[in-house]
């Protein structure tokens, strides 16, 4: 269960008239496993005898992460692959964002790490997946297409190995 729900069920409790201690110990009696804490239920009855009255989070000041879209995404990807030499200062001014969002695009979204001064995937890139998915579908188009004609020029077959002394 979410935060989210969790407050609701707090508030639903405080507005049931019951105490803070007995919303824990039913919310603990419900939700065995994942129930929230002693703190955060008290926090959050204190919060609602102040007459607060909605269970979101309140906004936070500090500017909001808007450098991780799809486009800057596919940005940073387009500049990695045209050089991989490039630094992440360059990518992040390139790109006009700062140097943690451009490390945090590179490594954790594109999946890419630094080796011997270049990027590289850690495992098979967005393009190299793509090309996967089409040269795939091309050849199904060829099977349903001609299926004897393709059984003749595609030959599959098992390795054996075979040990002898």
């Amino acid at each position: 269960m979410e935060k989210q729900e969790y407050r609701i069920l707090i508030k639903h409790c405080f507005l049931m008239g019951k105490t803070s201690e007995q919303s824990l110990q039913w919310l603990q009696k419900c939700y065995p496993t994942s129930a929230p804490s002693r703190t955060i239920v008290y926090r959050w009855f204190s919060e609602f005898k102040m007459g607060r009255t909605s269970t979101e989070d309140a906004p936070r000041s500090g500017r909001p992460k808007e450098a991780t879209n799809v486009e800057i995404v596919k940005q940073v990807h387009r500049i990695v692959l045209c050089g991989r030499k490039v630094k992440l200062r360059e990518l992040a001014e390139a790109v006009g964002i700062s140097k943690e969002r451009a490390g945090y695009i590179l490594h954790d979204l594109l999946e890419m790490k630094k080796l011997s001064e270049r990027s590289v995937p850690r495992l098979l890139t967005v393009d190299q997946k793509q090309q996967r998915v089409d040269d795939s579908t091309a050849g199904l188009a060829l099977l349903q297409r001609n299926r004897a004609d393709f059984f003749r020029r595609f030959v599959m077959m098992d390795e054996t190995w075979v040990h002898y002394a």
